[in-house]
């Protein structure tokens, strides 16, 4: 079986994306920019918020420097924090996948997201103790599809003790986030709960299923024998 399992975050845990949106809304209504949810599906999805708003600036023509990047940050952390906080959706079976996986090894969660974000799902979702580190938009520089932040956990996995931590199970949902992995050498399950499947199918994913509620320990069994015999 896999040794550990990397978690992404929005998408695959938390059905957040459209909080997102409304709060990059909110940051960058005051520069006259408006985003319509198809462009932020599209063109945004699998960035961080430095990366999806440095995209955004210069989409529009906008000064995109590191201060002015910074700020629009800044001020989009109490416009998503206000509103998960007045009610945050999981997806279903999210719990359930993390204490099904938890019992066969670390818990680990990258993801473009700050981590008081992911904290707070975690947290609602009654699973914090059972994620053992976190890599947050905080801790890379770079964005997926950058491979940074799954580097990042196979060398905690591998400092820890975890064998074959390039074995390690990654469950993404996003096309920039499945790139990131396999660029890292992870084996990857995609959800498809952010894209269609037949996207998703041809992402470059080792396996796609429908939701997160489906990863359990029969298929994952399959798909370990399939890649490692």
């Amino acid at each position: 079986m896999f040794p550990a399992t990397v978690f992404d975050y929005n998408g695959v845990l938390a059905d957040d994306e459209l909080v997102h949106l409304e709060a990059f809304r909110d940051a960058v209504r005051p520069l006259g920019i408006e985003i319509s949810e198809a462009d932020y599906l599209e063109k945004y999805l699998g960035f961080d918020d430095r990366g999806a708003f440095s995209a955004l600036l210069a989409l529009h023509g906008k000064p995109a420097g590191a201060a002015e990047i910074a700020a629009l940050v800044e001020a989009k952390k109490p416009f998503y924090m206000e509103r998960a906080r007045r009610g945050l959706v999981t997806f279903p079976g999210a719990a359930a996948a993390i204490r099904r996986r938890s019992a066969h090894g670390p818990v680990v969660v990258v993801s473009g997201a700050l981590r008081p974000e992911i904290e707070l799902g975690l947290s609602q979702l009654g699973v914090r103790e059972l994620v053992v580190h976190i890599v947050s938009a905080e801790d890379t520089s770079q964005s997926k599809p950058d491979p940074e932040g799954y580097l990042m956990a196979q060398e905690f996995l591998r400092k820890s003790g975890v064998a074959l931590p390039e074995r390690a199970l990654v469950i993404e949902d996003s096309l920039d986030g499945i790139s990131a992995a396999k660029a890292a050498g992870l084996p990857c399950v995609a959800v498809a709960q952010s894209y269609p499947k037949d996207r998703l199918q041809v992402s470059g994913a080792d396996l796609v299923l429908d939701g997160i509620a489906d990863v359990d320990d029969e298929v994952l069994s399959r798909l370990h024998a399939r890649l490692y015999g």
